[in-house]
């Protein structure tokens, strides 16, 4: 074998064993109420020795049928190229309202490489399911002190205009206070 053959032999099988490697940074196992805002994945890609593979195309895919969502774009995918780090993030994803396992498929392209996976997460029933309000029961005794702060207030109202009424009946000349404090919370009423 020539030394040529062998050096270009040994490219070609350099080539074919590359692979990507898809390692999830956020998201694996996770789990997400139904209804609500998560965060999307962080994903690393690297070759086959642990370096970092910048410029890769990665597609994030949510289910089309069951428990899934939409990214911040309203589309059930997305498509994002790795950093000189080899990772990318997906924006965040508005989960829908099935609860449920799902599955999120993740491929990667890098020139003549692919790789892909499969993240899987599950919706819960919990915070993201909306329940009706709880009934207002009536009760005895009103927990809120305005009505009567606001009735206590009317009615010294009232009693310094009939003061003044009566005091201009007789042609007396009576000193109306400049102001009226009631006890916490203070009311002030003054002449204008």
């Amino acid at each position: 074998m020539t030394p040529l053959l062998a050096v270009v032999l040994a490219a070609l099988l350099a080539l074919q064993g590359t692979v990507l490697q898809i390692h999830v940074l956020q998201g694996e196992g996770a789990v997400s109420f139904a209804g609500t805002r998560g965060p999307g994945l962080r994903l690393e890609i690297t070759d086959e020795i642990g370096k970092p593979v910048a410029g890769a195309v990665v597609s994030v895919r949510l289910p089309d049928e069951g428990p899934g969502g939409v990214f911040s774009s309203g589309l059930a995918s997305e498509i994002l190229t790795t950093g000189p780090d080899g990772r990318a993030a997906t924006s965040p994803i508005r989960w829908n309202r099935q609860p449920g396992p799902l599955q999120i498929r993740v491929t990667v392209v890098k020139e003549r490489l692919r790789a892909g996976t499969v993240v899987s997460q599950t919706l819960s029933e919990g915070a993201g399911k909306r329940s009706a309000p709880a009934p207002v029961v009536a009760r005895g005794k009103s927990r809120s002190k305005w009505p009567l702060v606001l009735l206590i207030a009317g009615s010294a109202v009232g009693a310094g205009f009939a003061t003044g009424l009566a005091a201009r009946g007789k042609h007396e000349t009576t000193t109306v206070p400049s102001s009226l404090q009631i006890g916490a919370p203070t009311i002030t009423i003054s002449k204008p």
